[in-house]
């Protein structure tokens, strides 16, 4: 990763303009060419150093369901399941931790009563359980990490 690179997921950590050019203004504002920020957010994504890039919604305020999930995954059958539980396009973002439950994401549906529909759909594919953990109260933290 070079310093472009660096400064543009530094930058988009803050936000992205609503406007006419969002791209264009961005890239004036890095100092590059509309065509080479989208390009390098391309290749960001396809080499997997971005897993993702898009807007986040608030789900529940649009009428739709959110929650965050678990499961325990054996090493082994970690690759696979994570291939399976990503290929749902609820499934907002997945990643490991070192614990018991060593799978987390966060599930975002059009309707509240979809969750548990696609936690279904999700155990079936898997073979394992998914623990559901619905939102109690949120919290807003603005995190950023400084490359």
């Amino acid at each position: 990763m070079d310093a472009t690179d660096r400064a543009i997921i530094n930058r988009l950590q803050h936000g992205f303009p609503i406007c006419e050019y969002p791209y264009r203004q961005v890239a004036a504002e890095l100092d590059i060419d509309e065509q080479e920020l989208i390009n390098r957010l391309q290749t960001m994504l396809e080499d997997k150093r971005l897993s993702r890039f898009g807007p986040m919604y608030h789900a529940e305020r649009m009428g739709g369901g959110l929650s965050l999930c678990a499961m325990s995954i054996p090493q082994n059958d970690f690759d696979e399941v994570v291939e399976k539980i990503n290929a749902f396009p609820e499934v907002a973002h997945n990643y490991a931790r070192e614990h018991s439950l060593n799978m987390w994401f966060v599930l975002a549906t059009d309707t509240p009563e979809r969750i548990q529909g696609v936690l279904q759909e999700i155990e079936e594919s898997t073979g394992y359980p998914v623990y559901n953990m619905p939102k109690k109260q949120e919290f807003f933290i603005g995190l950023h990490f400084a490359l």
